[in-house]
């Protein structure tokens, strides 16, 4: 049975182990959503693990989600990233890069332009723009004749990635953002072919799986899925529906050859997690770890149990850059400090020390 130690191939990805560090918003680049080199610093410094996936990126201006959010739209973030990457790679390591288009969780003040999702059905809460509090707006419904457009957006966001030296995407169909508001039905009352169904709530996200397969290759392209997540106002509590609309979605991607799904859920042993995993048949990784951390006796017994094909693991590597050594050796870890998480700089982003030896004392 392989450990959290030997090597995977998911896709065209070779991966040296199966920690995968999780998608984690930092907030370090700044307004004009350009990595610095301190943003290269930070990935390459967790370039020991199998796989980085990078923070949300948007592909297109409407699909910021949020201020200090990196894009994958203008030369100078491509010249960005392209540090990033070259980092990590001289380090050893391998990096996707998250797609992420905001959808309706998102603000004007963000973006520069009305907010888009499948629905005109608007978030019930607040985000922030600017330094304050805003209420989210009543979003525009897309228009079918408009769907392509964003397609296309996806695309392009993805062929800007690989050019800027990714080694693949990862498409974000989790957490309440756009891909996801499609397959939900409380931020999907379509009644056009793309709402209501099952199959018709999941066509957009298999058609923009599609379309960046057939740009960049299906073994360089993996998605994100948080089934019963219940965030952002897309509640999905009706388990029956969940089966439908997710079992639909790994059906139709499954004979993509994609790299791998990423599924987010606290219980990777239950029936609906091991039944999608089942019916994509490819690369399943496993992360538990959104309301709590993901632990090492976790991770482990997670493939001792054959959950999954790696674990995807997020805190404990915000704190321990080093983290694949301290836990093939069981070392100690560093605290994580919650409050420099968004903060600016290098203060709790480039700074968590690596493992020191112990020294010896003399008698």
């Amino acid at each position: 049975m392989p450990d959290l130690f030997t090597p995977l191939i998911a896709g065209d990805l070779d991966l040296a182990n199966r920690i995968v560090m999780a998608p984690l918003t930092r907030t370090r680049t700044g307004a004009d959503g350009v990595p610095t080199d301190l943003v290269a610093e930070h990935y390459a410094q967790r370039a020991s693990v199998g796989l980085i996936i990078s923070e949300g990126t948007f592909p297109s201006l409407a699909g910021k989600g949020f201020d200090g959010q990196p894009g994958l739209v203008t030369p100078e973030q491509l010249a960005g990233w392209r540090k990033v990457t070259d980092a990590v790679h001289a380090g050893g390591g391998l990096i996707v890069a998250q797609v992420m288009h905001a959808g309706r969780a998102t603000h004007p003040q963000i973006t520069g332009f009305p907010v888009e999702a499948p629905s005109a059905l608007a978030i019930d809460g607040e985000t922030r723009a600017g330094g304050t509090k805003v209420a989210y707006p009543v979003p525009r419904e897309l228009s079918v004749d408009e769907l392509p457009d964003v397609v296309e957006d996806f695309v392009r966001g993805s062929q800007n990635a690989v050019d800027a030296g990714f080694d693949g995407v990862e498409l974000h169909a989790a957490n309440g953002y756009l891909l996801h508001e499609f397959l939900g039905a409380t931020s999907n009352v379509r009644t056009d072919a793309y709402g209501g169904s099952p199959e018709n709530r999941i066509r957009f996200v298999v058609e923009v799986a599609e379309a960046v397969v057939a740009q960049i290759g299906a073994g360089r392209v993996g998605i994100r899925i948080s089934p019963e997540r219940d965030i952002q106002g897309l509640i999905e509590d009706d388990p029956a529906d969940v089966e439908a609309v997710y079992g639909a979605l790994m059906d139709a991607l499954a004979p993509l050859g994609l790299a791998f799904v990423s599924i987010l859920h606290p219980e990777p042993a239950g029936a609906m997690v091991q039944g999608l995993r089942s019916r994509f048949g490819g690369p399943f990784l496993v992360n538990t770890g959104f309301a709590e951390a993901t632990t090492r006796d976790e991770a482990v017994a997670m493939m001792a149990d054959d959950l999954g094909d790696a674990v995807v693991v997020g805190r404990a590597l915000i704190a321990n850059p080093d983290l694949v050594r301290r836990w093939r050796e069981e070392l100690g870890q560093n605290e994580l400090n919650f409050s420099t998480l968004y903060a600016d700089g290098a203060t709790g982003y480039t700074d968590y020390p690596g493992y020191q030896e112990p020294e010896a004392r003399s008698l």
